[in-house]
């Protein structure tokens, strides 16, 4: 490790990602994760979220081979329950590189990595009105053809960062997509490809169920 990369755990995760700011609730219940989350309390709260090159319902296995940009996520709310399970909130600090994966003899998988490139810190510069209202017609139509049920009040106070953060969260993409959109450039071109993605995925046939965006 150099000054400029530094080493985490890392929470591999089919057809989630974590972007900046965004926050990510997850209930822990393998016991790798949850000495995992447990080993990160007792230091600087930091867990890495990262996708596995795998379809979303495929077994992640230790091998597994890991997408090489992903997010470190801070611990801001834990709850320890009472069969050794913790649901704990992530909130998104910045994307990051995986250099290399560290050889330990964790029960979880631990990654150099670096962020050397990302400007995660810097807040996003605001979309035109005019994209902002095409986001919300597109996922108005995505919502409806899929059969999803949306607190659009709720959906109406976020920023146009939490906002797009949220639909790419909770829209059921495929690991590709997801990492596409994760990995994009400026918020500008993840509003694109998330439209993109919207549009595709709307002709899909999906499952009812209530989405409440925050």
């Amino acid at each position: 490790m150099t000054a400029k990369t530094f080493n985490i755990p890392v929470f591999p995760l089919p057809g989630i990602v974590l972007f900046p700011r965004s926050v990510l609730p997850l209930h822990v219940f393998a016991l790798p994760y949850r000495s995992l989350v447990s080993q990160s309390l007792a230091r600087d709260r930091r867990i890495g979220i990262i996708q596995p090159r795998i379809a979303v319902g495929e077994i992640v296995k230790q091998d597994t081979p890991l997408y090489s940009i992903g997010s470190v996520g801070q611990i801001t709310d834990v709850e320890a329950l009472e069969d050794g399970c913790y649901n704990i909130v992530l909130e998104g600090v910045s994307r990051f590189n995986m250099i290399r994966e560290i050889k330990s003899d964790t029960a979880f998988r631990q990654v150099e990595a670096s962020i050397t490139g990302f400007n995660d810190k810097r807040l996003p510069k605001s979309l035109d009105r005019a994209v902002r209202c095409q986001i919300e017609e597109t996922a108005h139509w995505f919502a409806q053809a899929r059969g999803l049920s949306v607190d659009w009040q709720s959906a109406d106070q976020l920023d146009d960062e939490a906002l797009i953060s949220n639909i790419i969260q909770l829209s059921p993409f495929d690991v590709a997509i997801k990492q596409a959109l994760l990995e994009s450039g400026d918020l500008m071109e993840r509003a694109e490809l998330l439209m993109h993605a919207l549009n595709f995925f709307g002709h899909q046939k999906g499952e009812d169920r209530k989405i409440t965006l925050h």
